[in-house]
């Protein structure tokens, strides 16, 4: 057999392909490429040499998809074999810029009529959480977006909010309306009862002061359930 062939046969066979996978994304785009090639490209700046197609397709096996392996915790990320710290610091990273994408396009504008990037900046923020997380926007006069704050992290199906506590905030912030949001781990927005009682109680609140209670969303990575939508505010 004549050496060409032979070199060409012995060479591994993931050699090229991380320059023709980052041409095929420069060419098309994240829609040119599966979920588990764009976890390849972030793997690629973890590991400088090495076929990564395996470990990728390993991420998206463990959590199901690019979304939930960026927004895995460290710890449950871990435990797939070849995961380090290197890997969880590229990954964490592009949680954070996408986080900070989506946050810039509803902070210091009408919340009401951005209501669509508002719901996929608290689903990049939330759906995909282990835990329970309750997090409130505050709106000033003209229902503009003054601070996004998260008031506490709970259970995987509980998080102690307190009406007294959320009111106090919203008048330190001078904020004349609120959103409420939180976050359902098993996936499924229904409202709990607990849920609906708990909202009423904050709108109960808030109305006697002149605060405004828009809404009461729950994400899910199923979905969402707004209170105002299921006619519940």
């Amino acid at each position: 057999m004549p050496r060409g062939f032979d070199d060409a046969a012995s060479k591994p066979h993931y050699l090229g392909h991380r320059e023709r996978l980052r041409e095929r994304f420069m060419a098309g785009g994240a829609s040119a490429l599966p979920d588990y090639e764009l976890l390849e490209l972030i793997l690629f700046r973890a590991f400088q040499r090495g076929d990564q197609k395996p470990l990728a397709k390993a991420l998206i096996d463990a959590f199901g998809s690019f979304a939930e392996v960026v927004s895995a915790p460290p710890g449950r990320l871990k435990e797939v074999p070849g995961v380090g710290d290197r890997v969880v610091q590229e990954l964490k990273l592009v949680q954070v810029a996408a986080l900070r994408l989506t946050q810039a396009s509803v902070l210091k504008r009408p919340a009401l009529s951005s209501w669509s990037a508002l719901l996929d900046y608290c689903r990049a923020s939330m759906a995909y959480a282990t835990r329970e997380q309750f997090r409130i926007l505050f709106l000033d006069r003209k229902n503009v977006l003054i601070a996004d704050e998260g008031q506490g992290e709970g259970t995987v199906d509980h998080t102690p909010v307190y009406p007294r506590e959320v009111i106090k905030r919203a008048l330190d912030l001078s904020a004349s309306a609120i959103i409420l949001v939180h976050n359902h781990p098993s996936g499924d927005p229904t409202p709990s009862r607990a849920d609906i009682e708990m909202t009423r109680q904050i709108a109960d609140a808030a109305g006697k002061l002149g605060i405004v209670v828009h809404d009461h969303v729950i994400i899910g990575r199923d979905g969402h359930a707004s209170f105002k939508g299921l006619k519940l505010l």
